[in-house]
């Protein structure tokens, strides 16, 4: 019987991981449908995953106890880059707000620079520049300096820079379990969105069993193995190999959001959406030079 290598399984489960990330417009989308929307999703989809996970993480809460500062970090970092990219998700394109969030790449070059005092490289330099033009374009080229960013604009840019500074935390906490920063971030999520909820003076929807039970659903069948593929993958590959294959979560939102949700991908986007990708290319590239 052929069985997969460990090398094998990583890959596999990074690329099904980013098929779960890339595919959750759908979900957030069609849930609106049935009266579900807003921060309620994540209270309850990432609350209820950071939930199942936390028994594995008790377990070892005494070795961390030196790092709780770096957990706390993480769950605010990680869980406002969820809720910003959920929320963004679920309410713009879905092709604008995954280029935009797919700028991450690039702030995680300059906070590598201003927190871990990582070098900027010719091929991070190069990254820099091609991500910025992209973004640029993808915002408009020469409008973007008379039109006001959106308010999802704002959220799916906010999102790759948490997401970015979270990484650079990750990488300052050498040997963290997986587990532990699953359930920060996802934790996170739920927590930042059920304090927006309280701020923005909205009530908590009363849901009845058959919508708790479609979040309960979101929670155990998509968030939950999303989750653990994508740690399981990322802890088993180098950063530059993992960094390439996450681009995949990019190439199945946008091609998905064409193909099924009728979004319209124009010219300026694309053009925008290949020079952000050939960033993020470079950068997992230049990772890779780095780690060998």
């Amino acid at each position: 019987m052929f069985e997969l290598q460990p090398q094998q399984k990583a890959v596999s489960a990074l690329l099904a991981g980013s098929v779960f990330w890339g595919l959750l417009w759908w979900p957030l989308k069609s849930l609106a449908m049935f009266g579900i929307q807003g921060g309620i999703v994540q209270v309850y989809a990432f609350g209820l995953s950071a939930l199942l996970l936390l028994p594995f993480v008790l377990g070892s809460l005494v070795q961390l106890r030196g790092q709780i500062g770096l957990i706390l970090l993480i769950a605010v970092l990680g869980g406002w880059a969820t809720t910003a990219l959920v929320t963004s998700l679920a309410e713009g394109s879905v092709v604008r707000v995954m280029l935009l969030f797919y700028l991450a790449p690039v702030w995680t070059i300059l906070a590598a620079r201003i927190f871990l005092g990582e070098a900027f490289t010719r091929l991070r330099l190069i990254a820099l520049a091609l991500a910025l033009a992209g973004l640029a374009v993808t915002l408009g080229g020469p409008e973007i300096f008379s039109t006001p960013l959106s308010m999802v604009d704002m959220l799916a840019l906010s999102s790759g820079l948490a997401f970015a500074f979270n990484n650079v935390a990750i990488r300052a906490g050498h040997g963290l379990p997986d587990t532990v920063r699953a359930v920060a971030i996802n934790a996170g999520c739920a927590l930042i969105s059920l304090g927006f909820m309280y701020w923005g003076e909205k009530s908590m929807l009363t849901l009845d069993a058959f919508q708790i039970g479609i979040l309960s659903a979101l929670g155990l069948l998509w968030i939950l193995p999303g989750t653990l593929a994508t740690f399981y993958g990322v802890a088993r590959l180098d950063a530059g190999k993992a960094a390439i294959l996450l681009l995949a979560e990019l190439v199945v939102g946008v091609f998905s959001a064409v193909l099924i949700g009728g979004e319209h991908f124009s010219a300026q986007e694309m053009a925008g959406g290949i020079l952000i990708l050939m960033a993020a290319v470079i950068e997992a590239r230049s990772e890779t030079a780095a780690h060998i």
